[in-house]
C-alpha cells in the first residue's frame, strides 16, 4: 500500500484541501498509473457536496485521468511501463451479467464501481479518484491514449466526450444527417464536435444568441434560436437526431416539433424530473425520448481512437491544483469555455 497525495473535501460544506490517500499494492491484473492530467467535472461538484445523495468521505473528485504506466502485475498483457493511458467514469464491474457481456459496463446490472466513491473492494471503504498523484486500475478498465493527440486536452474526452459519442454511435448518426445539438456546455460543445468529424449537418440549438460565433467556431453549420417561433417553424419535422445536453430539467416539447417521423431525442444531462411532455408529439410522428449515459470500455476506446485519427479534442483551460475551488465556483457560474483540466504536476510540490 502507498500513501499519496490528493485534493479532496471532507464534508458537503468543506472547500477542497490537500490530504492524504492510500492507493493499494499491485495484484496481478493491475495497472499503476501516474496522473499527468485530470478534467473538472460537474459531477464532481454535485457528488462532493452531497447534492445527488448522501456522499461517502473523504471525496476525492475526478474521472477524467490521463497518465504514465509506471508499474504493471504479473498477468498484464494490454499495457507496459510508459504507456501514455486514460481511465475514465469507471474502475470495476462485475463482468458476469448481461450489459458487461455486451461491453456496456456503464449497465452493468450488479453496478459498476465508479473511479470514485464505488465500493472498493480490494481495500474496503469506498474509491478514490483522479484528483491525486497516482491511481491503481485493472487492466480491462485502462484505456490507450493515441500519442498524436495534444494530452494535455485530452483528460475531458473520458466522461464529457463518451457521454456525447456514445448516442451519436447508438443512434447511428452518419455523413449528411442533420443533427441538432442542444446546449452549449461541456457537453454540447463535444456534441458539435463529434457529429461536425462524423460528417453531419450539425445545428445548434441554444437560447442565447450570443453562442452563435463560438459555435459555429466548434463545427457548427447552422445555429436555431429555440426561443424564435419562426425559427423553430422553419426547422420543424427536420431533424435526424436530436442531442440534448441542458444540465437540468426544463420543457422539451419545442425540441419534439423539430424531429422527423422515427427520429430519437437523445437526453445526456438532465438526471432530473423534465416538464410534462406532450403524449401527442411523440404519438403523431412515432418519435421517441431516450437518455444515454457515457459508454462502455470498447465503445470509449473507438473513441479516443476516432479522435486519434480526426484531432477531435476539447476546448480546455489548464488550472493547477490549487485553484480548484475558484475554478468549480467558475464551473457553477457556467463561466468556463468548455472544461478545465488540472496540470498534475501542480499537486507534487503541494
Amino acid at each position: 500500500m502507498e500513501n499519496v497525495k490528493a485534493y479532496g473535501v471532507q464534508s458537503e460544506t468543506a472547500e477542497l484541501d490537500l490530504l492524504q490517500i492510500d492507493r493499494r499494492d499491485l495484484v496481478a491484473t493491475d495497472v499503476q498509473i501516474d496522473i499527468l492530467y485530470c478534467g473538472v467535472c460537474h459531477s464532481d461538484i454535485h457528488t462532493a457536496r452531497s447534492e445527488w445523495g448522501p456522499a461517502k468521505y473523504p471525496v476525492v473528485p475526478g474521472h477524467e485521468i490521463v497518465g504514465r504506466v509506471t508499474a504493471v502485475g504479473d498477468e498484464v498483457t494490454k499495457f507496459k511501463t510508459g504507456d501514455l493511458v486514460g481511465v475514465g467514469c469507471m474502475v470495476d464491474s462485475c463482468q458476469e451479467c448481461s450489459a458487461c457481456k455486451e461491453h456496456l459496463e456503464q449497465y452493468c446490472e450488479n453496478g459498476a464501481t465508479m473511479t470514485y466513491g464505488g465500493a472498493d473492494k480490494h481495500l474496503g471503504g469506498h474509491t478514490y479518484g483522479g484528483y491525486s498523484e497516482k491511481i491503481v486500475v485493472d487492466e480491462k478498465f485502462v484505456l490507450s491514449v493515441p500519442e498524436n493527440l495534444d494530452i494535455a486536452k485530452v483528460a475531458p474526452l473520458l466522461c464529457a466526450g463518451i457521454t456525447t459519442w456514445s448516442p451519436l454511435q447508438h443512434w447511428n448518426v452518419k455523413k449528411g444527417d442533420k443533427v441538432g445539438v442542444i446546449g452549449l456546455g461541456g457537453l454540447g460543445h463535444m456534441g458539435i464536435k463529434f457529429a461536425h468529424a462524423i460528417g453531419a449537418h450539425v445545428v445548434m440549438i441554444t437560447r442565447s444568441p450570443g453562442k452563435a460565433d463560438d459555435a459555429k467556431m466548434l463545427g457548427a453549420d447552422e445555429v436555431l434560436i429555440s426561443t424564435d417561433e419562426e425559427q423553430m417553424k422553419k426547422h420543424a419535422n427536420s431533424f435526424d437526431f436530436l442531442l440534448n445536453t441542458v444540465p437540468v430539467g426544463h420543457d422539451v416539447n419545442p425540441y419534439v416539433t423539430l424531429m422527423k417521423r422515427d427520429t430519437t431525442m437523445a437526453m445526456v444531462g438532465a438526471i432530473e424530473p423534465l416538464d410534462a411532455v406532450h403524449g401527442g408529439l411523440l404519438v403523431s410522428k412515432r418519435k421517441n425520448i431516450a437518455g444515454s449515459m457515457i459508454g462502455g470500455i470498447k465503445e470509449t476506446q473507438e473513441m479516443l481512437d476516432f479522435c486519434g485519427e480526426h484531432n477531435v479534442l476539447p476546448e480546455c483551460e489548464m488550472i493547477d491544483i490549487q485553484n480548484i475551488n475558484e475554478a468549480w465556483d467558475r464551473v457553477v457560474k457556467a463561466d468556463v469555455k468548455y472544461r478545465f483540466v488540472i496540470d498534475m504536476k501542480s499537486l507534487k510540490g503541494a
